[in-house]
């Protein structure tokens, strides 16, 4: 089942549409504005992004619990991409599939998508927050930090990282922008680190039909190794979004005024969920999500959960093709700083938090792209012969001048 890029699913949470005016309560029937040609293809990409992120991390972690946020990924390293060329630019887009998108159009499309998404649904609570933090002594090119705050609406600061507080410092702001779910993205800052380039997301709505407490009992669960364990399993009857196919059935639960929604899909009994994962594609998910139908006198039964997750993306970047910017001495970073040629992506760091209850569904996410050097700092040790000057520096007068040719005895 290829699964064909659209607007639905956007990325981890679907976007289905909005109404008229978001302030006025009722079912959302549609945005409030068009989206442009370029958030139309960010988003297309997105979505085909979001099944490349999932299927490779799902390969690694075979019978495993996965939970990521293909958006976050997306604008941490869509605002680095801004600061690559050569190779290194042409890699990291063509991950992100945004193909021969100029990078205008990529960055006006997040900025307007950024807008959009976080004032979609008064009922819910949707959070985007990027920022950049760069060591005070390193030089920078003042427009990729412009392009930062203008497209992602980033915070940019500077920052010593040779001090303990620096980490402190970033992990303070994701803990404030996910509400305190996710309170360290690093555990110290390097000293020869440059820059980190931080997305958070925060994301919390009540369901549009709350699940009834008193009809939760204990059942079991059959894992994928083949144990059963006992599980809190939540249940509601009622009208529901619903498609079925010969590998698998689907449900939609929408959140608050429809805006947003959890979209479920349970392999065919015999199939395994990671046969499913594999298969899954941008395509083959547009063909699923459009033969859902509104079904009466249905009834779902989904476990309460909780999930917290941390995935070092380097490898899994790597193995969707992102290679050149990993490569010390091969990535081009010259659009974030004059000495780009010398600095390469270290980390890319993600963490998640879910939590799926009676009431609804809690999520956070925050990605940290780390950039570093190729090599330690240059240094300089005058331990020969060398030559030394004073002098006057605006008008270049040398007031003294002299060599060492052997310092003289202490």
């Amino acid at each position: 089942m290829r699964l064909p890029r659209s607007l639905h699913g956007l990325l981890v949470l679907p976007l289905l549409a909005a109404c008229e005016s978001p302030s006025e309560p009722g079912p959302m029937k549609e945005l409030p504005r068009p989206l442009t040609s370029a958030e139309a293809a960010v988003v297309s990409a997105g979505n085909g992004f979001a099944f490349d992120l999932l299927r490779e991390v799902s390969r690694r972690k075979p019978g495993e619990n996965v939970f990521v946020s293909p958006l976050s990924a997306s604008l941490a390293l869509g605002m680095t991409s801004n600061g690559a060329r050569g190779r290194t630019r042409d890699e990291m887009v063509a991950t992100l599939g945004f193909g021969a998108l100029p990078q205008a159009e990529v960055n006006g499309a997040y900025r307007g998508l950024i807008d959009l998404l976080r004032g979609l649904d008064g009922r819910v609570q949707m959070h985007i927050a990027n920022s950049v933090w760069y060591r005070q002594d390193y030089p920078f090119e003042q427009a990729f930090l412009a392009d930062a705050r203008r497209y992602y609406d980033a915070e940019v600061a500077a920052l010593d990282f040779s001090s303990p507080s620096a980490a402190r410092t970033i992990n303070n702001w994701v803990s404030g922008a996910t509400r305190g779910r996710i309170t360290t993205i690093m555990e110290g800052a390097r000293p020869d680190d440059v820059m980190h380039l931080v997305n958070a997301l925060y994301f919390k709505g009540t369901w549009q039909t709350q699940f009834d407490r008193a009809k939760t009992t204990t059942e079991p669960f059959h894992a994928a190794d083949g144990t059963a364990r006992p599980v809190p399993m939540m249940r509601r009857e009622g009208k529901i979004q619903y498609a079925a196919g010969p590998e698998y059935q689907a449900v939609e639960l929408p959140y608050a005024r429809g805006a947003f929604v959890m979209t479920l899909v349970l392999p065919a009994p015999g199939r395994s969920v990671d046969g499913l994962v594999a298969s899954l594609d941008a395509a083959g998910w547009e063909a699923l999500t459009g033969r859902l139908v509104e079904t009466s006198g249905f009834t779902v039964g989904l476990p309460r959960f909780r999930l917290e997750h941390s995935h070092e993306l380097n490898a899994t970047l790597q193995a969707l093709g992102m290679r050149a910017a990993f490569t010390p001495g091969g990535a081009d970073f010259t659009g974030l700083s004059p000495l780009g040629r010398d600095l390469f992506i270290t980390q890319v760091l993600q963490k998640t938090f879910v939590e799926v209850n009676e009431e609804g569904t809690e999520a956070a996410a925050a990605t940290r792209v780390s950039i570093g050097p190729t090599s330690a700092p240059p240094s300089v040790v005058f331990n020969r012969p060398f030559v030394f000057a004073i002098r006057e520096r605006f008008s270049g007068t040398i007031l003294f001048v002299g060599k060492m040719a052997a310092p003289p005895a202490s």
